[in-house]
């Protein structure tokens, strides 16, 4: 056997013992007389000792070593006397009699500790030594440790889990697929799956009605910090269940996570919140809870004053910051200037300081008195010392600038604790999304998903205002999941297809296998998926999920480890009968 024990395995009950330890160097510190040596593996940290009066040629050998050397040590467990209590291994140390260097390691490009040296790309690149460290190494035991609880969960919940093909026929509604090339069938193509949706709906009427799955997905979209090309879904469908069957089961698996992973017990239900009233009151569909300052919506009652910023704005909402009146001139440019950037898309800012001795001081006092104003502070419910934020201009525009200016805020005064969780659902999603651009419907969420049984009349006359049964799962304002009812009658399927602008021929060339199995007696079912990663990056309070992935892409795709994507051969693209354009 190479070791006996782990590196951090060793207490104080274990004083005397022969032991045998393998790992890497973390580092060696030379005191002249002895010298200490930190030997790392995954469970932790053990020190070596080396007395130079008891063993010259060792403590020599010891002082040769370079950080990241394999090596195997024999020796004794004996009590620190300087211990260390931020070290599960603090109370011992190992009296070295041999070292084996089991292989030798290059200087590292960056310093393999948790506040490291190496950049992004960096690390990236030589991304098996940033797997070394102590930070990351925990986010994948995290990852391990929620995927376990995952399983015993739905497993409990008469779950079973089935794989689905990863090389699948090319539906590109939505993001762009992922293509491969069929060598045996020539000019033709297969598509990486963006999702199981339509495997697992063809296991529900195959009779599987609890299904699950943690899968691989691939898009190709822009990368941002919470995307990849290939990501991980918890993938779930249920047969014979309504919308609240869905989200009691899945409301239960979240509580699951929370309080056998992070310890929190949420006894009453998660918050409810219709996607209008979020959009309304927070400007996004995935709003964060665990701060106040709700959007206040002001066109009605502060137009038609001769503000012509006002006068002319189809839309005018703000925020009440508390106790933020002091916010400087220079502050309040500050926060102009951000909700300017093109990304937020904000036409200025107004501001309306409710100052401490009671006064109102604005950026709009040429148009609006001191009564007016005590009267929009009023709209706003807000209090001596507070600040009042507001913004003018197109409905959408304006609300997702207020949004990010919410969230702006709440950064620069602490309000979004990451050890703090705020879990909702958000429901009643729009079935359908109209596109200026294609002059065409869209499906919200994906072609398959029912509409309110209530709506479905509205399909033949006003078809933009019929509502889904669909819904998201929000943590801290993070969409963790989403899902939907799915239909499963041919002729609603059919008038969806013909209101998405699919021909009849369209849609059975693209969807036919489905709607053909759903001539055998599809049951009435429907399910959710959740982003794997970004729940994990979420309980690691990390802001990319590249800090969960084991080996992630950079922000345009590539895997600079392994340098992918690559040119392939002409041999292999004479295979393929591929001819690329020049």
């Amino acid at each position: 056997m190479y070791r006996t024990h782990t590196n951090g395995e060793l207490r104080i009950c274990d004083k005397d013992k022969n032991v045998t330890l393998c790992g890497w160097v973390q580092k060696v510190r030379n005191l002249g007389g002895m010298t200490f040596v930190d030997l790392r593996d995954r469970y932790g940290i053990t020190q070596l000792v080396f007395d130079i009066d008891k063993n010259k040629e060792l403590t020599q050998q010891a002082q040769a070593l370079g950080r990241e050397y394999v090596i195997q040590i024999d020796g004794k467990v004996a009590e620190r006397s300087n211990k260390n209590s931020k070290m599960p291994t603090g109370d011992i140390e190992i009296i070295v009699d041999k070292i084996v260097v089991l292989n030798i390691s290059e200087l590292p490009p960056f310093t393999i500790e948790d506040d490291t040296d190496g950049g992004d790309e960096l690390r990236l690149k030589y991304r098996y030594l940033d797997l070394r460290r102590n930070n990351i190494k925990k986010n994948f035991e995290l990852r391990h440790q929620m995927a376990l609880e995952i399983r015993n969960y739905l497993s409990s919940q008469k779950f079973v889990e089935i794989e689905t093909p990863f090389l699948m026929k090319s539906t590109p509604e939505g993001a762009r697929d992922f293509v491969v090339p069929s060598r045996m069938n020539q000019g033709q193509f297969y598509a990486l799956p963006q999702s199981p949706q339509i495997f697992k709906q063809l296991l529900m009427v195959a009779g599987f009605d609890k299904y699950f799955q943690i899968v691989r997905c691939f898009r190709d979209e822009d990368l941002r910090a919470d995307r990849q090309p290939e990501f991980t879904q918890i993938d779930c469908e249920m047969a014979f269940v309504e919308q609240e069957d869905v989200l009691n089961t899945f409301e239960g698996m979240a509580k699951h996570l929370f309080k056998t992973i992070k310890n929190i017990e949420f006894d009453a239900p998660f918050p409810r919140i219709p996607f209008s009233e979020a959009m309304e009151l927070y400007g996004t569909d995935k709003p964060d809870l665990r701060f106040d300052m709700k959007i206040v919506k002001l066109k009605e009652k502060i137009s038609n004053k001769g503000f012509k910023v006002f006068d002319d704005a189809q839309y005018i909402g703000g925020i009440c910051v508390e106790k933020c009146a002091y916010y400087s001139r220079k502050e309040l440019d500050n926060l102009t200037d951000f909700v300017k950037k093109p990304q937020i898309g904000a036409q200025g800012l107004i501001y309306i300081k409710y100052n401490e001795d009671g006064t109102l001081k604005s950026s709009i006092d040429k148009f609006y008195n001191e009564n007016e104003l005590k009267e929009i502070a009023q709209l706003f419910g807000a209090n001596v010392g507070d600040l009042m934020l507001l913004a003018a201009g197109e409905k959408n525009n304006t609300l997702n600038a207020l949004n990010e200016l919410r969230l702006e805020m709440a950064n620069r005064l602490g309000l979004r604790d990451k050890n703090k969780y705020a879990p909702l659902w958000v429901v009643d999603f729009p079935l359908l999304e109209w596109d200026n651009e294609t002059d065409r419907f869209y499906a919200k969420h994906h072609p398959f998903t029912s509409p309110k049984n209530e709506d479905i009349p509205l399909l033949e006359t006003t078809p933009e205002v019929v509502k889904a049964n669909a819904y998201d799962l929000v943590i801290n304002g993070v969409e963790i999941g989403g899902g939907s009812i799915r239909i499963h009658n041919q002729e609603l399927q059919k008038k969806i297809f013909n209101i998405l602008g699919f021909s009849d021929e369209d849609a059975q060339k693209q969807f036919g296998f489905l709607m053909n199995a759903f001539k055998y007696g599809a049951p009435p079912h429907g399910g959710v998926a959740f982003g794997f990663d970004r729940w994990v990056a979420l309980f690691a309070g990390t802001d990319s999920i590249r800090d969960v992935i084991a080996f992630p892409k950079n922000n345009t795709g590539r895997d600079i480890m392994n340098d992918a994507p690559s040119i392939i051969n002409k041999t292999q693209l004479n295979e393929l009968n591929i001819c690329l354009a020049k």
